[in-house]
């Protein structure tokens, strides 16, 4: 991955223009920077928050290479920097604090607002890059990396998991799981009791995209969904290819009630 992607939830503020309430995804590469705040028409960002407690300029994000920066512009507030995969880990970011660097794979950025709830974004960071362990012993230069960087404690090698299940199981050779029933399969364990949808198709975005660098043309409507699912099956087919994803990996998984065994058994 040559950049970062931005994620701002539904219903949190404006992104480079986009209608206020909408989710809107950005992507920056290396040495690109994105300013978020409220903004105005004398300080634009390309981030727009809408909520009265966060600054017209509030920060921004700079990315580098191999990782990215976050500078907070408020005199007053810290930000946080969560990362929603690990056992409670964060950064706080204190007011002023300029070019803090993030070593989180996918981060969830918090800024407090005056409302019951805070105001949150996400940035799924540049790809961490792995040594090939067969290539450890030589010099540096004679190193390789490997080829499909994948942290199989994150997040979304659990949700590849579940979209390789069916075949994994050899209980489906055409279908792959759509976003509801992956939402579904996962809600059972403990890191997912509050995934969405909206989440679930973002990771899916992430990989197919970064991970797996799967390209396809923008499209819209029916043409769209179409090409939704073709990303699917072309992720699940790659990684099976490669045995990235293997039997073994099924463990990871919440284990399937009987509804969702036979129903599963009988699809296809």
């Amino acid at each position: 991955m040559s950049g970062v992607v931005i994620h701002v939830p539904q219903g949190y503020g404006e992104v480079a223009g986009e209608p206020s309430g909408d989710a809107v995804t950005l992507r920056l590469g290396p040495g690109e920077v994105a300013r978020f705040g409220r903004g105005s028409a004398t300080t634009p960002v390309e981030l727009r928050l809408d909520d009265e407690a966060i600054s017209r300029l509030a920060g921004e994000i700079r990315v580098t290479d191999d990782h990215w920066q976050l500078s907070n512009l408020s005199t007053t507030q810290s930000y946080l920097v969560e990362n929603p995969e690990g056992a409670g880990e964060y950064l706080r970011v204190p007011p002023r604090r300029a070019g803090a660097p993030i070593p989180f794979e996918f981060s969830r950025v918090v800024l407090p607002t005056r409302r019951n709830t805070t105001v949150a974004f996400q940035v799924f960071a540049p790809d961490h890059v792995y040594l090939d362990p067969d290539g450890m012993g030589g010099q540096w230069g004679s190193r390789t990396v490997t080829a499909y960087s994948l942290d199989e404690t994150a997040l979304y090698f659990l949700i590849l998991v579940a979209l390789c299940e069916p075949r994994l199981r050899d209980e489906s050779p055409v279908a792959v799981p759509t976003t509801p029933q992956i939402v579904e399969r996962l809600k059972g364990h403990p890191a997912c009791a509050r995934l969405t949808a909206r989440a679930v198709s973002s990771h899916i975005d992430y990989l197919a995209d970064e991970k797996m660098r799967i390209s396809a043309p923008a499209e819209s409507g029916p043409r769209r969904e179409a090409r939704r699912n073709g990303k699917r099956e072309a992720i699940v087919g790659l990684v099976l290819r490669f045995g990235l994803v293997r039997e073994e990996h099924l463990a990871l998984l919440p284990p399937r009630t009987g509804g969702a065994a036979q129903e599963r058994g009988t699809a296809g």
